[in-house]
């Protein structure tokens, strides 16, 4: 059994602006699971929903399983046990995410006193070897999260997120504000502690090559759905999707001079949420789009073993 079994997710805001349309995605145990997509196609919208952090005007449908058990009927008091304790986020920016007046070793032993994991005594042995697992002096703990640099405070996100030893992590947009050397560290540090502890990941961000280096699977988000969905390296080179092909050709590949040279773009922007056009949510800016894909949506459907896409032709048009 899957330890996340997203079923037909929904989130809708105010009377009639769909967030997300019906997600479906499964998550294994130490399984590493890339969401990719441009802004505004519902990625950080399906990373709060599945901790119910959304606003009390968002309304959600579907099911999401953790562990068997569906968080959107949870009771309150069984939500606060399992957030941090059996699922945990990483935010994108953590200047942001952490709070400015607090040392960054109290922020990270609020979750083991709130969950009763530790006294507090043992929270700052806990502490201390959170910061040296995240590749941090234990000194540390002692600072605002003003006193570290970018990457400093996204190693304390991660030692926060891993504090109570959860066995899933969503990390949303984990290194958008870091420069490409800390990229890599923190990048590479998150794959070793999912390695050596057997979380599943899910790892979101806009960046194709990214999740493609670093996921197992990736899903492929479009105006609120899944567009695509399969093995990493496969939608990353060889994606069934428009959308997605669109995605993966924007990055420039070493040892491709073409793509360095002239890397290829997607005119135009996701649609507005509140007013999706009719068919096909992408099919205004699609290259291959026929009359058929403004009045039909195609369900996300196997195109290859392992590999699902949500298009009339996820070969290529016919000719």
């Amino acid at each position: 059994m899957s330890l996340l079994d997203v079923r037909d997710l929904t989130v809708t805001y105010g009377t009639d602006t769909p967030a997300l349309r019906g997600v479906d995605l499964a998550l294994a145990a130490g399984e590493k699971l890339g969401v990719a997509g441009e802004s505004g196609c519902g990625k950080s919208t399906l990373a709060l929903a599945l901790l119910r952090l959304l606003p009390a005007s968002a309304r959600l449908g579907g099911r999401v399983l953790l562990d068997g058990e569906d968080v959107l009927t949870m009771g309150w008091g069984r939500l606060r046990a399992v957030r941090w304790a059996g699922a945990s986020i990483v935010f994108q920016g953590a200047m942001h995410a952490l709070n400015a007046v607090h040392r960054v070793g109290d922020q990270i032993a609020e979750p083991l006193l709130v969950h009763r994991l530790a006294t507090a005594a043992t929270a700052r042995e806990r502490v201390a070897a959170l910061l040296e697992q995240v590749g941090l002096p234990p000194a540390r703990a002692r600072a605002y999260p003003h006193e570290l640099s970018g990457g400093q405070r996204q190693r304390v996100m991660i030692a926060m997120a891993l504090a109570c030893e959860p066995r899933l992590i969503v990390a949303d947009e984990p290194t958008t504000a870091l420069d490409v050397m800390i990229q890599a560290q923190i990048l590479r540090l998150i794959e070793r502690l999912v390695a050596e502890q057997g979380i599943a990941l899910m790892m979101i961000s806009h960046d194709l090559s990214v999740l493609a280096d670093t996921c197992d699977r990736l899903a492929v988000m479009y105006a609120g759905r899944v567009v695509e969905e399969g093995p990493a390296r496969a939608v990353y080179a060889a994606a069934r999707h428009p959308y997605a092909r669109a995605l993966s050709a924007a990055f420039p590949r070493v040892g491709d001079p073409a793509s360095r040279f002239a890397p290829r773009g997607l005119p135009g922007d996701p649609p507005d949420p509140a007013a999706l056009p009719p068919g096909c949510a992408f099919h205004p800016r699609c290259p291959v789009a026929v009359e058929a894909c403004a009045s039909h949506e195609p369900p996300l459907a196997e195109a290859a073993p392992g590999h699902r896409s949500a298009c009339l032709f996820p070969a290529g048009r016919p000719a």
